[in-house]
């Protein structure tokens, strides 16, 4: 099968839960034996060396990237208001991408064009003038829906309008995309029913992301049980939003019950973006450069989300890591798991906190938590067989395309 994925960004390092999905499946195309080639966008958000790529970049037919500033400014929202663009999406567009992208379009024949993430999507209408090639969209989330929980949290009135406008823009540029490609690989069946209710009537198949997961190595002796942690990059307005929830409403119950305990703050942009009043214990780590170490040598995992959407990636590696989680709801979302078997569920300030000591004061039921956590990713999150069902799914999108057209 001959596949062009479009990146709307270089999916290295994988520390982050976009860049694991994006860069597993396309490892996973390149180990089933498909001829892959990907055109990237290398954004100054998380600006590569191409040439330091690892070996399975080279395994690809082709690699190009196009730099690109997609950097939020105040003048450029400040114009996008008198639009009816979104500006989140316009932001990805660049004439040099566009370009490289015709070229390799009419120089050969691909079977799948491959969209990982809406973003990129910005592309489709020159996809379509020059390729005949099915184009499936690798839905990471709603990304409407991401900035309407991030607006109903919003507190500054002005900050709230435009986060709202955003969210409105979002959504009507994202209904009007579900019925323009061929198909949708949702991450989540909760993102698939909801492209479903926005009138989506394209074929779909839900493919959580997938996890090497004999690679991730367990290591007890190292872990501290008394420490609690959030791994996750502070440039994504989220985590901020989560970390800064945890720590005003429900850290100093936390400290009072486990005055000993520590709880460390790690990802990248953390000292940049992330701005915490002064608490006692709380250690804020930056990025680390081995998060499967970090992970290893604290206990407890905290994934306070109060907005976002899709599924987060990151408590998919916690729990193959063993580690006990406590999640919000929109934390959990989309994942398999059950409260009080393999994680912990809490939405309040009072109930989150109370899970978390509840972990602290009980080594026993943290481990167990953490064991049937490590089960569930191997049961659910194998990456060669969620590859190979997104195969499948293409063969089929491919065979019915070459199939006759019978006139009755």
């Amino acid at each position: 099968m001959r596949i062009l994925q479009l990146f709307n960004r270089i999916p290295y390092p994988t520390h982050d839960g976009g860049a694991i999905a994006t860069y597993n499946m396309m490892r996973g195309f390149v180990e089933a034996g498909e001829e892959v080639e990907v055109l990237s966008l290398n954004t100054k958000k998380h600006f590569y060396e191409v040439e330091k790529l690892p070996e399975i970049f080279r395994q690809l037919k082709s690699f190009e990237a196009v730099s690109i500033d997609t950097e939020v400014t105040p003048w450029g929202a400040f114009k996008n208001i008198f639009t009816q663009e979104s500006y989140n999406i316009q932001r990805f567009y660049a004439k040099e991408f566009e370009e490289k992208l015709v070229a390799m379009l009419t120089s050969q024949e691909f079977d799948v064009i491959h969209l990982e993430g809406l973003h990129i999507s910005i592309y489709l209408d020159t996809i379509r003038k020059h390729s005949k090639a099915k184009i499936v969209l690798r839905a990471h989330n709603l990304e409407y829906l991401i900035w309407e929980r991030l607006a109903a949290a919003e507190g500054n009135p002005l900050k709230k309008y435009y986060v709202n406008l955003l969210a409105k823009r979002m959504q009507n540029y994202e209904v009007a995309l579900l019925n323009k490609v061929d198909a949708i690989v949702p991450i989540t069946t909760i993102d698939e029913g909801l492209f479903r209710d926005l009138g989506c009537t394209k074929p779909m198949l839900t493919s959580p992301t997938g996890l090497e997961v004999a690679q991730y190595k367990i290591d007890l002796t190292k872990t501290d049980w008394g420490s609690v942690f959030h791994l996750g990059a502070m440039n994504w307005l989220p985590n901020i939003q989560a970390v800064e929830w945890f720590m005003e409403n429900c850290w100093e119950g936390i400290h009072q019950a486990n005055p000993t305990a520590n709880c460390h703050i790690a990802g990248r942009n953390v000292k940049e973006n992330l701005h915490l009043k002064p608490s006692p214990n709380i250690i804020v780590e930056g990025e680390v450069q081995d998060a499967m170490a970090f992970m290893n040598s604290h206990g407890i995992m905290i994934v306070p989300l109060q907005s976002g959407s899709g599924m987060r990636i990151k408590i998919i590696e916690g729990m193959a890591m063993g580690k006990a989680i406590v999640s919000t709801t929109i934390g959990a979302e989309g994942i398999e798991c059950t409260h009080g078997k393999n994680i912990l569920i809490a939405d309040s300030p009072k109930g989150f906190a109370a899970a978390v000591n509840l972990l602290l004061a009980n080594k026993t039921k943290a481990e167990e938590l953490g064991n049937n956590a490590r089960l569930l990713a191997e049961e659910k999150y194998d990456n060669t067989a969620s590859v190979q069902r997104v195969l499948g799914f293409y063969q089929k999108l491919i065979t019915n395309n070459r199939q006759p057209t019978t006139i009755n």
